[in-house]
């Protein structure tokens, strides 16, 4: 797949929906939420992202999410709003994280680099500049994975091979919805 010499197109975002937390740690499936589906397809193309994958394994939230896309892409929505047609294409549905995975590496023969986003900070932790040097000197793709409820599973963050530094506001409160977060960590990344 071509990138034109882009790092960020050779990156996917994977919202995952399962393995999360509630708010007990208890591994949970979560919902799909429209305006998640939405607003990370629009901001994976502004940033010229290569795919944007939704990772549920429940049968009913992946209909839900393929008859939002096709309204998008092949209904009436694609004729009245051709931009949201341009940032849905982006946008993949997978039941697992595996098959997410499975998918950049048929799409670039090699698989990618996995980085996780989380509210809470770890001491193993990078940043986004760090991150940025890899993606331009290594050449493999990168999946950047963010969660959904309280976040991902340590199991997740164990398989990672960059978990990315925290975005912190300037009070206590950390809880941004995650496609603040995305925008925020794509910026860093890739904007000018």
């Amino acid at each position: 797949m071509s990138n034109d010499g882009n790092p960020a197109g050779r990156v996917a975002i994977a919202l995952l929906h399962h393995p999360v937390y509630d708010k007990n740690r208890q591994v949970v499936n979560t919902a799909v939420t429209n305006l998640d589906i939405h607003d990370i397809a629009r901001a994976s193309r502004t940033f010229g992202l290569c795919r944007y994958f939704i990772v549920t394994p429940v049968a009913e939230q992946q209909a839900l999410v393929e008859r939002i896309r096709r309204h998008w892409l092949g209904g009436w929505g694609a004729g009245y709003n051709p931009r949201r047609k341009e940032a849905l294409e982006l946008l993949h549905l997978s039941s697992t994280l595996e098959d997410a995975v499975e998918e950049m590496t048929g799409m670039f023969a090699v698989p990618p680099l996995l980085a996780v986003t989380g509210a809470r900070g770890r001491s193993n932790t990078v940043d986004t500049k760090k991150l940025r040097i890899e993606l331009e000197t290594s050449k493999r793709p990168l999946l950047l994975m963010f969660g959904t409820g309280w976040g991902l599973t340590e199991e997740v963050f164990d398989r990672a091979d960059f978990v990315l530094e925290p975005i912190r506001g300037n009070s206590e409160y950390n809880h941004l919805s995650v496609r603040s977060a995305v925008s925020i960590y794509l910026d860093r990344l890739f904007g000018n």
